[in-house]
């Protein structure tokens, strides 16, 4: 899944510290791809399946829009 650098950054600065956010910020592409740069994400504190949660792809938890919507 692809997810636009800054709301990853935005998601890292909540969950893991502004210190790693400021790193990955340097480090990760301007679209992340959860496949892709899984490593990366991992690097930052960050499990690509915690992103996939959070911005529409994962299923169950409540995560993405169709969480928010009470779907």
């Amino acid at each position: 899944m692809q997810i636009p650098k800054q709301q990853v950054i935005d998601f890292i600065k909540s969950k893991v510290g502004g210190g790693q956010a400021d790193q990955a910020d340097k480090e990760l592409p301007d679209q992340v791809d959860t496949d892709r740069d899984s490593g990366l994400l991992q690097k930052f504190g960050v499990n690509p399946q915690d992103l996939l949660g959070a911005f529409g792809g994962g299923s169950g938890g409540g995560g993405g829009i169709a969480g928010k919507l009470g779907l």
